[in-house]
């Protein structure tokens, strides 16, 4: 059992940041943006202001078990701050430090596919802007502090699981090379938060936990969905005109832009970021479980970390969400379609403010096509095939979709693994079919139409890597596996986190979280947390699937 936050090994550094009073907040968003007048916590609609300012609920007994270096290096403070009870009591939310500006974001949006109006920051609350170690901004915010007026008459607490979850996959995400929010710091409160995990009218109360994430901007879709709803224009122009000028400078600093031709300028450079964020999430196999527009970030980020998952076996119709399970909007394979509804919606929202809308149609149209070429780039990278060839391709990967659903496959290994199978023309089918072997659920199931299948593309693979790949074992081995990682974040290991956090051992999160940042490496010595879903995992709450419950 350890007693203190589990981190990897590091090291300080001169001209650091020693004290969080010392911290350099800018506050840039709250200055230039109207706020609530109001600053009462009690729920209620909230128009004509962008955030209302809200400060944390303290908590019992706040102690940190685990944090970023990688965050802490970004920040540029001194890493020994992780390990003060300060440090602990302004992320659990119990001190605000000098110069922070703790406030919750008011914002809307479209939830499985339906209006929801006023949504907002209900238990995200954000301490404030601060100058990071190279010159930038990131904007801190604690997730699970306590309620805000958007809190719809919740708790504004987060429980441990969930908490858990949103740490490690933000700084595993980041670790994969996908763009995301990051997770400075996970704190357990000392207090119970009751919880009806499954809305089987059964709650139960759980450890409480909050998470200090930390993003550039928290920025959404429905940020701007909100005020175009009510046409409230002037708080809409005044959102749009903020965001271009702090998130994305470069628009205004190197072409003289007409006001419609900046906002087609930003509007298409958030969906071509948003193109290349979901391609990512196809490559590794993440499904975000609850994309709604209010958890799309302007800055095309993976945010807001719920009912999360990772396909194991390839099913593209499987959703993590529980409150997905019938209609399965979410699902892995609609994920490119559904961003892109998404995007339709942002572009529906700040449509008022331009007099010509044919640029924001041709934006989306680009999303399309952008998604498409990058995604065939994508696949031809992690096949070892070098450039796409568009027009042979699209079979041979429909193909392979086809092989990889003909038995319970599992995609992370497989993907991982086809860099050992030899391309050779006269290997055998068992010398093809040997190094996948990790990858069947059932190896029984792997015969007879099955095994012709897998064989018979194995073969048309080694042909096209031949053909037009990249033929160097060794160079294809590297380069496949620098895109086919061998470690993610699994269900079921983030549920044996949890488990033995829980039970007062952070040992096993501390050891998770290392492995996690070099996803792509061998680790010699870790090879059972590359390892397929156990069957115990395979229809436990928190392996399967998740709710939205946290």
């Amino acid at each position: 059992m350890t007693e203190t936050a589990n981190h990897p090994a590091t090291s300080g550094g001169a001209g650091r940041v020693t004290d969080l009073d010392s911290l350099e907040f800018t506050n840039r968003w709250t200055a230039a943006l109207p706020a609530d007048p109001d600053t009462a916590v009690r729920p209620r609609q909230v128009s004509g202001a962008a955030f209302t300012r809200v400060s944390p609920t303290p908590v019992a007994a706040p102690r940190t078990i685990a944090w970023s270096p990688e965050v802490v290096e970004l920040l540029g403070w001194d890493p020994a701050l992780a390990d003060t009870d300060d440090f602990a009591a302004v992320f659990a939310g119990n001190r605000m430090p000098d110069g922070a500006d703790p406030h919750a974001q008011n914002y809307g949006g479209h939830q499985f596919g339906n209006w929801a109006g006023q949504l907002g920051d209900g238990r995200a609350i954000t301490l404030g802007e601060v100058r990071d170690a190279h010159g930038g901004h990131q904007t801190l915010q604690l997730k699970g502090a306590g309620p805000t007026p958007y809190s719809r008459f919740a708790d504004g607490r987060a429980v441990l699981r969930s908490s858990l979850r949103e740490y490690l996959c933000s700084e595993a995400m980041h670790h994969l090379g996908i763009p995301t929010t990051r997770a400075l710091s996970l704190v357990l409160t000392g207090d119970q938060v009751v919880r009806d995990m499954l809305y089987d009218g059964n709650p139960g109360p759980e450890p409480g936990a909050v998470v200090c994430r930390v993003s550039p901007s928290f920025t959404r879709f429905g940020t701007f969905q909100l005020p175009a709803s009510r046409g409230e224009l002037s708080l809409l122009r005044r959102l749009v005109d903020t965001t271009i000028a702090l998130d994305f400078p470069h628009l205004t600093a190197t072409a003289d832009l007409g006001p419609d031709e900046l906002i087609t300028a930003w509007f298409d450079e958030v969906a071509q970021r948003t193109a290349r964020l979901v391609v990512d999430w196809m490559r590794v196999g993440f499904v975000h479980g609850v994309l709604n527009t209010d958890n799309m970030s302007i800055l095309g980020l993976t945010i807001d970390y719920g009912p999360y998952g990772w396909l194991e076996d390839f099913d593209p119709g499987w959703t993590p969400n529980t409150t997905d399970a019938q209609g399965r909007r979410y699902r892995y394979g609609a994920q490119p379609q559904i961003v892109h509804w998404n995007l339709l919606q942002l572009a529906q929202a700040v449509a008022p403010l331009m007099d010509d809308h044919s640029p924001l149609e041709a934006s989306l149209n680009r999303f399309g096509e952008e998604y498409h070429r990058l995604y065939l780039e994508m696949v031809a990278e992690r096949l070892g095939w070098a450039d796409p060839d568009p027009a042979g391709d699209v079979g041979r990967i429909e193909a392979l979709f086809g092989v990889l659903t003909s038995a319970e496959i599992d995609q992370v290994i497989f993907f991982r693994e086809l860099a050992r199978v030899p391309v050779d023309a006269d290997a055998n089918d068992d010398e093809l079919l040997e190094p996948l072997a990790d990858a069947w659920y059932d190896p029984a199931s792997i015969t007879g139409d099955v095994r012709d299948g897998l064989v018979g593309w194995l073969r048309s693979w080694g042909e096209r890597v031949r053909s037009g790949g990249v033929v160097d074992h060794d160079e294809r081995r590297r380069r496949m596996d620098a895109v086919n990682p061998r470690f993610v974040l699994r269900n079921y290991l983030a549920q044996e986190a949890i488990d033995a956090v829980e039970a007062g051992d952070t040992d096993l999160l501390g050891e998770l979280h290392e492995v996690l940042r070099r996803p792509y490496d061998e680790q010699p010595g870790k090879e059972r947390f590359a390892q397929k879903r156990p069957e115990w995992a395979r229809t436990r709450v928190g392996c399967s699937m998740l709710s939205c419950s946290s």
